[in-house]
């Protein structure tokens, strides 16, 4: 399995009056993209999401359930550093109308959170089981994509190698 992520969608209601708009217009989206690693603990925003009461409740699409009380900061990394670049949606058409912004460190889940989101599925329960892990896009053109960052990449020292263009990791 690859790796999986957090994806916050978001989009300008003063100029769009809905996603739909949005997602079919230039620079319409912006798509907040911030990798999951598994570890001994997590982070609080997602202890709640991933908790056996909530997520039996949201199993298939549609499901619904309200949790009230939730801080969206608390998704976040401890980093302001961050890669950013122009490209597209995650889902078919595939519009090339997303400015992403990818978070460089990541959220920890704990192995049973990550399981219980494989338990997820895309679709309705009068339809066959498909797991939210296996929603992979086919792969896009790169398109002349120009990346912009904010990272300092002149540290030296253990966590930032010499050879910066080769190996971009999380710091």
């Amino acid at each position: 399995m690859g790796a999986s992520r957090v994806q916050l969608i978001h989009y300008n209601h003063e100029l769009y009056t809905n996603y739909t708009e949005a997602a079919k217009s230039p620079n319409g989206l912006v798509i907040v993209s911030i990798f999951m690693k598994i570890a001994e603990s997590s982070n609080p925003f997602l202890n709640r999401m991933l908790n056996r009461d909530t997520i039996t409740r949201i199993t298939y699409k549609n499901d619904a359930y309200l949790l009230t009380g939730l801080n969206i900061e608390e998704v976040y990394p401890e980093t302001s550093s961050f890669i950013t670049y122009d490209g597209s949606m995650t889902i078919p058409p595939c519009y090339e109308t997303a400015t992403w912004i990818l978070m460089n460190k990541p959220v920890y889940v704990t192995r049973m959170q990550m399981h219980s989101l494989r338990l997820l599925s895309q679709n309705q329960p009068s339809q066959i089981f498909l797991s939210m892990s296996d929603n992979v896009r086919p792969a896009q053109p790169l398109n002349n994509r120009c990346i912009r960052t904010n990272i300092n990449f002149s540290m030296q020292g253990k966590d930032c190698p010499n050879n910066r263009a080769q190996k971009l990791q999380y710091r």
